[in-house]
């Protein structure tokens, strides 16, 4: 079976996320609907506001783990 050559991803791709973190922003972003919902939940009484708290942990974890992982992915460049 022929398998494809691996070849290295370009760097200067127009396909790739920016350098900058962009998306970790992007998915931090995506957690404040939840934040949102969370705190019309807790204003209205239907939850209690401990599920705030919950919320704010949670976005503050993505955002920890989003930096933890943040550049080092893929092929260094070095062979």
């Amino acid at each position: 079976m022929n398998h494809p050559e691996h070849t290295s991803v370009d760097p200067q791709s127009p396909h790739q996320a920016p350098a900058d973190g962009g998306h970790g922003w992007m998915m931090i972003a995506c957690c404040i609907p939840m934040l949102i919902i969370v705190g019309a939940l807790a204003a209205t009484g239907v939850v209690s506001g401990g599920f705030l708290v919950y919320a704010i942990v949670c976005t503050a974890m993505m955002a920890m783990m989003m930096r933890g992982m943040g550049g080092h992915g893929g092929d260094s460049g070095s062979k």
